[in-house]
């Protein structure tokens, strides 16, 4: 079964556990690190979520996970917080961070560049709408091939 297959499969499964705990599924991941394999679920909520969030909701988890038995090979289950330099992924997280600071890498340059940093204005049929130090850029969401939270100090 391929990497995301595995990712998509375990969202799907683990979705009704996370609304049920009134969280939100950011993302999951499945990769191989050095020679294990993880399987990483992050979740969150307004204020973030705490050690007693991640550790309730690994345990149920944990218990779908091996009635379901998605993942063939050994690995280890990690239920976290997406942190500060949250990814944002979905549609609803960029309309819910408009007017935060991001990150945002693209696959070809666009005028000139590969990585920006703005606010974040607008999320269209069009693109990803960013002001960089005042000039408005939209950024084709085909071309976007990374987004995150940036944290200001």
């Amino acid at each position: 079964m391929a990497k995301h297959t595995i990712a998509e499969k375990v969202a799907e499964a683990v979705q009704p556990v996370i609304d049920e705990a009134n969280l939100e599924l950011v993302d999951v991941e499945y990769v191989k690190e050095g020679g294990n394999w993880y399987l990483r679920v992050f979740i969150d909520k307004p204020g973030g979520v705490d050690l007693d969030d991640c550790q309730a909701v690994s345990e149920k988890i944990d218990t779908i996970l091996d009635q379901l038995d998605p993942i063939p090979q050994a690995y280890f289950l990690e239920v976290s917080s997406p942190g500060l330099e949250r990814p944002l992924k979905k549609p609803a997280d960029f309309q819910r961070f408009n007017g935060h600071l991001v990150n945002i890498t693209t696959f070809a340059p666009i005028n000139g560049a590969k990585s920006f940093t703005g606010k974040l204005l607008d999320y269209t049929d069009e693109g990803v709408l960013l002001d960089i130090k005042g000039k408005q850029l939209m950024l084709p969401h085909r071309q976007v091939a990374a987004a995150r939270l940036a944290v200001e100090f």
